[in-house]
């Protein structure tokens, strides 16, 4: 679990309730399931409505990414990659294909695959660059879909406040039911406003990090495994990997 991402939604909320409650507010007015119900489905269904499926379906599963930790083992890659170099370079291509097939990492398995099979060093380049730019596309397009909530979710807030608000009119001549109305009416701002900011939007900006992180990894892939196809020395690829270090 990614403890500060969940640290920092609970800092969030909780921040914003105290404040509440110090101006003498009862949290029990901040709950309402009809502005909740307004706000949330109103969001949801017009995502829906503007992303095609795939897109929609991909984002859903990338939610999982948000509190769950995530390692890109980038100093243990150069390492790897530095001893393949020096056995390519020693016994041949053919001396990674025990690597190539025991490998987990569907973009690294495609690499040391390729590179095994003896593909030119430029084609290899092109077709991995395509891969990781494709992929990368794909993943920040659904990212964007918590951005789109984000965008659409004070609106609809508006919305249901302007909805409660009509109700609450229609208890004009009773002016404790009004208070109240108008009241519960502004919950739904605070709905829309409040899940924009404290949720939608972070989780797109985590989702967006996340995936600039995978492709810097895939990158140093790349770099990495280009360098053994030209035959480069183990010694000039580790110079060339340095930069892709952490700590």
């Amino acid at each position: 679990m990614d403890k500060l991402a969940f640290a920092g939604l609970i800092l969030g909320l909780v921040s914003v309730a105290s404040g509440y409650t110090l101006h003498g507010g009862l949290l029990s007015t901040l709950f309402d399931l009809p502005a909740l119900v307004i706000v949330l489905g109103g969001t949801l269904g017009a995502v829906i409505f503007q992303t095609p499926l795939p897109q929609f379906t991909v984002g859903i599963k990338m939610l999982g990414w948000v509190f769950k930790a995530q390692y890109v083992p980038l100093n243990a890659t150069v390492e790897r990659l530095i001893n393949w170099g020096t056995a390519a370079r020693t016994n041949g291509f053919l001396s990674l294909e025990a690597e190539a097939l025991q490998e987990t990492d569907p973009f690294l398995h495609n690499a040391l695959n390729l590179l095994v099979d003896g593909v030119e060093p430029a084609i290899l380049q092109d077709a991995l660059d395509a891969e990781l730019t494709l992929e990368r596309e794909r993943l920040l397009r659904s990212a964007k879909i918590y951005e789109a909530m984000g965008g659409y979710s004070p609106t609809i807030g508006i919305i249901g406040a302007v909805l409660g608000l009509i109700q609450a009119m229609q208890n004009i001549d009773k002016p404790e039911l009004l208070g109240h109305g108008i009241a519960t009416a502004f919950v739904a701002t605070v709905y829309g406003v409040g899940f924009a900011n404290l949720v939608f939007i972070p989780i797109s900006n985590k989702l967006k990090s996340i995936v600039i992180q995978r492709t810097l990894y895939q990158e140093l892939i790349v770099e990495g495994v280009v360098s053994i196809a030209n035959g480069e020395n183990p010694r000039v690829i580790e110079r060339k990997l340095a930069a892709y270090r952490v700590g």
